[in-house]
């Protein structure tokens, strides 16, 4: 059997509100809660179970979603209607801006509880030609 990423633990203060907050950023659904995670699922069937643990036990992660131009275009549009403050550096030293990196578009954004979070349109590793014949 191959190695797939399956799902991964994000901590909340409240685990439906951020698990709503990204579905909606995203265009995703909130899947049935299956106690104590709520989860959401990316259409490459990761599931990302969001868990309600006390603020102060809440370590900041990053999470980088691979999106298409469309999906792109969407995200940033919600982004943009919710007022939240994104960035074009992981550093967030250039809010109100989105990075052009390999080709793509690319944006950082915190969520409600200030997990770092990015959308790209264009893997990391996409500058890397294949080889030619």
């Amino acid at each position: 059997m191959s190695v797939e990423f399956n799902h991964t633990i994000i901590h909340a203060r409240d685990s439906r509100e951020s698990a709503e907050f990204l579905a909606h950023i995203l265009g995703l659904e909130v899947g049935t809660e299956s106690f104590p995670f709520i989860p959401v699922t990316t259409d490459n069937g990761v599931t990302l179970d969001f868990a309600a643990i006390p603020a102060e036990s809440i370590v900041v992660q990053h999470y980088a979603f691979l999106v298409s131009d469309v999906k792109f275009d969407e995200a940033f549009a919600r982004i943009q209607r919710a007022g939240i403050t994104y960035y074009a550096d992981p550093h967030l030293k250039q809010p109100g801006e989105i990075n052009h990196h390999y080709g793509g578009r690319g944006l950082y954004f915190k969520d409600l509880v200030g997990h770092g979070m990015e959308i790209i349109t264009r893997p990391y590793d996409s500058h890397v030609l294949a080889p030619t014949a």
